[in-house]
């Protein structure tokens, strides 16, 4: 069932069939688009999380024959100046990941452009830029490249077919007798027009529902490594991002969050505030998760910092849980002993009697996102519009969440999407938390008279303080094997919030209890008779997907429990992979022998004092395997070098492939590293900065070498699937040279 506060009709259409077919008999209602918007009202919409959805919507009903939908249309999309300069829209959030280059060449592909003439920008909360899997502005699950792939080979073939139709009106030719080249239509007489030349013509034909698209071996810009579009904008500090958005008379806005989590204010006193040079109002103002709080606004950050220094404020947390996290770690580990939700199930009895047994608890802290460009909104306000200036992962719900606070339709809400600096999914809260905070202070700020564009800003601090973050996990696990590893028993049981339950996602992903994004990468891709328990307890401390999501912990455990097998049973960890593998997974044995033979695992002699680790995780329908190596120093872990094996399908860059692959091991050894965990203690975060809440540095480094598995399938995702394995190969290496099992991250050694 639906949870009570969400209306079935308020679902996009695609949600509401997929709703339909897990529950047979009941029929999902048609959804006008205005009732879709309302959607950031009511929780955590968050398709991108859950790239296997996509496979269940497949089925819904096709279009009709003749209708293109906007987001199908090259008007949206492309855009020729005279002097042949090809500027293309891409409907997602560049946040690093490289989108802004990647859709680009593959409209230009298609188009036939000249790459050296091509340029992007970003799209807005218009529907053209709706994700076409999904029906939604949305960044996120890796989906980017995957879900686009088709839709802008087709954009680019559209928009050549009406350069091709242009010219051949003009030249009064038969369209079949021309061809284009890098910007150019070409006629057999030799004659010639440049795309710029014909564009103001072409765009004013009709659009051609059918195109032919090319054949992957005549793909000249696909596949290329390319040079980042936004690279020399960014190496000089030449890049904006949402934090430098800058109006006339524009104000700055800090807020005084509650030390607890959705608690409420009991007395201000703001004198010291109002009195500090540049403060221009002092409001309260309700906050997300029904807590309350201060903003300061001023003429610039510094002042309204100073402002909200100034503050006196005494909160009311008598009516919410305070997390304590040592009492919160002794509630899983007795929630884990009590019968539970089954996700898989098994026969158990063999457990008993197996020759060799292990038994493991593993621990997760909580995480904070702490992306480089803390979060941020930019607000104005006139008599019946507002347009909002954000790096926004989904565009169209965090509009419709502004529309509802300030009183407005939807379509009177216009959204600016600002390239970021990192989110890994922090930036797409169902809530739209930092988004509505932004519009209520902008409404309070008109109220009290004054008219200017409003900039919320967090500081780091807030951020890190600020929630939402990877929850906690506790796993424990029994296993019985015989002596040459086969695994005859697994009994294992997880102990975490649920990121779904309470949201639009809870009739298809929560079932029987389970929330899926919990149990992701457990027990594939081994053949393991395997018994699945899940809790997810109730915890007043909000909680997030973040960059990899499940596979953030299950791929630890799994990986580091089946090379203890293999260490038990004395085999080596890549042939026993290999041999669990059998024929069944083709993907992950290239992967992770593509990793083996880079890195000369086996084969090239280590230097003293270091060791190999190996592992390999599926995660958003890519495989990585990385082969490290890694050494003690003084007691604390160290990663050398780290080789990565990647089948991702066809890598439209390699070059952005290879980045985000690099992004990714960076982010799972930041899993690995000392203070890198959320605390709380009496219901209060213990972190707010990175000097207590561990990033790595430049020092932690380690060589890397990205090698992909040539393919000519279309594209999978690639943000995320490097994150997973890299922590349980670090931990693998480590474990050979100090014995001791990592059962926890951060490490302890």
């Amino acid at each position: 069932m639906l949870p009570t506060h969400i209306d079935p009709s308020e679902l996009p259409r695609a949600l509401q069939r997929l709703l339909a077919a897990s529950q047979p008999g009941e029929a999902a209602a048609a959804l006008p688009r205005r009732s879709f918007l309302k959607l950031a009202g009511i929780g955590g919409l968050a398709i991108g999380a859950f790239p296997h959805l996509a496979v269940a919507q497949a089925g819904g009903a096709a279009k009709p024959a003749g209708a293109l939908k906007p987001s199908q249309q090259p008007l949206a999309f492309v855009q020729i100046a005279p002097n042949g300069e090809v500027t293309v829209t891409h409907n997602r959030l560049e946040f690093g990941q490289g989108v802004q280059t990647g859709l680009p060449m593959i409209l230009a592909e298609e188009l036939d452009a000249d790459w050296r003439l091509v340029r992007s920008k970003s799209g807005t909360n218009d529907p053209a830029y709706h994700d076409p899997v999904f029906g939604m502005h949305l960044t996120g699950g890796s989906n980017s490249i995957k879900n686009s792939f088709t839709q802008y080979r087709e954009l680019g073939a559209r928009a050549r077919a009406m350069l091709l139709s242009a010219a051949a009106a003009r030249w009064k030719v038969d369209v079949a007798t021309l061809r284009t080249q890098s910007g150019t239509v070409l006629a057999a007489d030799g004659r010639k027009l440049g795309y710029g030349e014909l564009a103001e013509a072409a765009m004013a034909l009709p659009v051609p529902e059918k195109v032919t698209l090319k054949d992957p071996k005549d793909f000249r810009i696909i596949g290329q490594p390319t040079t980042r579009l936004d690279a020399r904008a960014k190496s000089s500090g030449r890049q904006d991002f949402g934090i430098d958005v800058k109006h006339a008379g524009q104000l700055t806005a800090v807020v005084a969050h509650p030390p607890v989590f959705g608690a409420r204010l009991k007395s201000v006193d703001d004198a010291a505030a109002r009195a500090v040079k540049g403060v221009k109002a002092v409001l309260r103002v309700p906050l997300d998760r029904g807590a309350e709080g201060v903003a300061v606004v001023a003429d610039g950050y510094w002042p309204a910092k100073m402002g909200r220094d100034a503050l006196k404020l005494q909160w009311d947390t008598s009516a919410v849980e305070k997390v304590d996290s040592d009492r919160q770690l002794v509630q899983y580990r007795e929630l884990a002993a009590k019968p539970g939700a089954r996700k898989f199930d098994a026969d158990m009895a063999p457990l008993a009697k197996a020759p060799r047994k292990l038994e493991a608890e593993f621990v997760f802290p909580y995480l904070a996102h702490a992306p480089m460009e803390p979060l941020n909104c930019t607000v104005k306000l006139s008599a019946d519009r507002a347009e909002l200036w954000v790096g926004t992962q989904s565009a169209g719900l965090d509009a419709a969440a502004a529309a509802r606070v300030l009183g407005l339709k939807p379509e009177q809400v216009s959204v600016h999407v600002q390239m970021a600096g990192g989110g890994f999914g922090r930036r797409f809260v169902g809530s739209s938390d930092y988004v509505v905070e932004a519009c209520e202070i902008a409404k309070a700020v008109r109220t009290a008279g004054l008219d200017a564009p409003v900039r919320l800003l967090y500081s780091r601090e807030d951020d890190i303080k600020g929630g939402y973050y990877r929850p906690m996990h506790l796993h424990r696990a029994r296993i019985g094997f015989d002596e040459r590893g086969k695994v005859l028993a697994w009994d294992h049981v997880i102990v975490g919030q649920s990121i779904l339950t309470g949201t639009v996602f809870e009739p298809f992903q929560v079932k029987d209890g389970i929330d899926a994004t919990a149990t992701e990468g457990m027990r594939e891709p081994y053949p393991i008779p395997m018994r699945l328990t899940v809790h997810h307890p109730k915890v007043n401390v909000p909680v997030l997907w973040w960059r990899s999501v499940g596979s953030t912990h299950t791929a630890f455990v799994m990986e580091t429990l089946i090379d203890e097998i293999a260490r038990s049973t004395k085999q080596d960890p890549v042939a026993y992979r290999m041999g669990l593998f059998g024929d069944k997974h083709p993907r992950h044995r290239a992967a992770l022998q593509l990793a083996v033979d880079r890195s000369g695992y086996g084969k090239k002699p280590l230097a003293a004092g270091r060791a190999w680790g190996v592992a390999v995780h599926e995660s958003f329908e890519s495989v990585v395997a990385y082969v490290v190596e890694a050494s003690v120093k003084d007691g604390q872990p160290v990663l050398h070098r780290a080789t990565a094996g990647v089948h991702c399908n066809l890598a439209v860059n390699p070059r952005s492939v290879e980045a985000q692959v690099q992004g990714a091991a960076v982010m799972g050894l930041s899993m690995c590293l000392a203070g890198a965990a959320i605390t709380l203690k009496d219901g209060v975060v213990q972190q707010s900065n990175f000097g207590d809440f561990a990033v790595p540095r430049i020092t932690d480094m380690p060589e890397f070498a990205v090698h992909i598995v040539p393919s000519a399938e279309p594209p999978k995702g690639i943000g995320e699937p490097g994150l997973p394995p890299l922590a349980p190969a670090f931990a693998n290496a480590i474990v050979q040279l100090t014995g001791k099992p990592l059962r926890q991250l951060p490490f302890n050694v």
